[in-house]
């Protein structure tokens, strides 16, 4: 199975969202989709962790005011 990008991912849970929304499925194909959603949600949660990682970390400088510092690459 091909790897989904993060924004692949955003737009499954949405569609998921809206079925659950409307309702009009099956008690075992909502329980599907909602345990399908449930990974999808790890997933995302996962990736933004990382990229919060990889992001500048702001830390508090010996005045109390924000410096900035970049995080140490893992390569």
């Amino acid at each position: 199975m091909e790897q989904m990008t993060f924004e692949e991912k955003m737009l499954r849970l949405e569609g998921i969202v809206a079925k659950l929304e409307k309702g009009d499925g099956s008690l075992d194909d909502s329980l599907k989709l909602f345990e399908e959603g449930t990974h999808l949600i790890g997933a995302c949660r996962q990736e933004l962790d990382k990229a919060e990682q990889q992001v500048v970390r702001l830390m508090k400088g010996p005045d109390g005011e924000p410096i900035e510092s970049e995080f140490a690459s893992e390569e």
